[in-house]
């Protein structure tokens, strides 16, 4: 097989050598060419990766509807009218509506974003309290330190436990002090410690000094009866939130009686709107800086081109003594093209293993748990392999050039050449 001919690789071999400087400078362009591929690659893969760290532990196809005052009279009812959710409601919805996956509902001691005070042995810590169910951590997954989170029996028996934050722990106990098990005084109510969180530093909706208690114990121990402050719902996979929305808005407006035009009665917020958001724009990063790479490599394989070129014009002789002793032009143009390819091909890997190791040493300076929005920026196998076809396939096509060149060449004519 031609491609296994020894004599055709030293030829090729023994051509590039000949002037190893300019064989440099001809695969520098492509080695830069390389690196800038990979960088923006590895870049738009980095942010990407940074934004699904941020959302880790929090379902992305999740929305959160929550009760305001009503905007538009409706069936003698005034506008301003406050609306209060009722325990009943979740049952409602998860039976009529058969899109929603997981639904908690949730509650909060005090205003929204309100601050209570929990004490323990003449220290204080002000905290936003939450009555809970025990599925809310499908939702919004909890880091957990030490112990465990909120359980099925500790809702069945309206257990006295609360989970807490590291924030909260921090000024309650002191430094490495064991909590599980200790006491803490809400509200005059003295809960159990059976777990500590660690927040999540980027997407945080609870805030990041909380306390969680089971939603059955919060009615009695505080006295809610059946209110319900919020839900937090996800949905089923493959399914629009937007619609779920829009049917858990609709049912909610004809239980309490809302004018059906009224926007803001019941409130929510779409996470999953949030995350396809971010979800498209780095798609988009990654397409562009994949046209941009390759614009870049095409850039730095045209100067291989050039340059061969004027290596052809300068093995004119060479090529007319080889045509004459019966050399076919498939065999010179052949040469030529694997030429360009040898260029481009060996370039492309210095370039690759630099760019890699540009953006381990920026992974190493990032590290683990930096606020930076950018993790593990590295290429994919994928996008590798294709960026290595699509440069061997740019080489092939720009050696054609000066291979259909040489083999123009006449070898009477060539034979002349001085």
């Amino acid at each position: 097989m031609w491609l296994f001919d020894k004599d055709l690789w030293s030829e090729i071999f023994a051509s590039l050598g000949k002037n190893m400087f300019r064989t440099f400078l001809t695969m520098l362009g492509v080695i830069i060419a390389m690196v800038i591929l990979v960088l923006l690659l590895g870049g738009s893969n980095g942010m990407s990766n940074g934004f699904n760290k941020i959302f880790a532990g929090t379902a992305s196809n999740s929305l959160f509807v929550w009760s305001q005052r009503t905007s538009e009279p409706y069936k003698g009812f005034e506008r301003g009218r406050r609306i209060q959710f009722k325990l009943e409601d979740a049952g409602i919805l998860k039976e009529q509506i058969e899109e929603i996956e997981v639904l908690a509902p949730r509650i909060e001691l005090g205003s929204h974003r309100g601050v209570v005070t929990v004490y323990r042995n003449g220290r204080t810590s002000g905290s936003a309290v939450y009555g809970d169910y025990p599925n809310i951590d499908d939702i919004m997954k909890k880091k957990l330190v030490e112990g465990r989170f909120l359980n099925e029996n500790d809702m069945a028996d309206s257990k006295k436990v609360c989970v807490i934050g590291e924030e909260t722990y921090k000024l309650l106990f002191d430094k490495e002090e064991n909590a599980i098990g200790k006491d803490v005084r809400i509200n005059g109510v003295f809960f159990n410690i059976v777990g500590i969180y660690k927040p999540n530093q980027n997407i945080n909706i609870d805030g990041e000094n909380s306390v969680y208690i089971p939603f059955s114990t919060f009615q009695k121990a505080f006295g809610s009866g059946d209110r319900m402050g919020w839900m937090a719902i996800s949905v089923q996979p493959d399914t629009q939130v937007t619609i779920v929305e829009s049917k858990i808005k609709q049912l909610l407006k004809n239980k309490y009686d809302i004018n059906p035009i009224d926007e803001r009665a019941i409130g929510s917020f779409d996470l999953s709107e949030v995350f396809n958001n971010i979800s498209a724009f780095t798609g988009v990063l990654k397409g562009v800086s994949f046209f941009v790479g390759i614009l870049t490599l095409l850039a730095g394989v045209i100067a291989i081109s050039n340059i061969l070129l004027i290596t052809v014009k300068e093995r004119t002789k060479e090529i007319g003594v080889r045509r004459a002793l019966g050399a076919t032009p498939k065999v010179v143009k052949r040469q030529i093209v694997l030429e360009s390819i040898m260029i481009t091909v060996f370039a492309g890997f210095i370039g690759f293993a630099i760019a890699v190791g540009i953006l381990a040493a920026v992974n190493g300076m990032i590290g683990e748990d930096s606020d930076i929005p950018f993790y593990n920026l590295m290429v994919s196998i994928p996008q590798f392999i294709i960026s290595f076809v699509l440069m061997v396939g740019l080489s092939v096509l720009i050696g054609l050039i000066p291979a259909n060149r040489a083999v123009r060449i006449k070898p009477i004519e060539a034979l002349r050449e001085e």
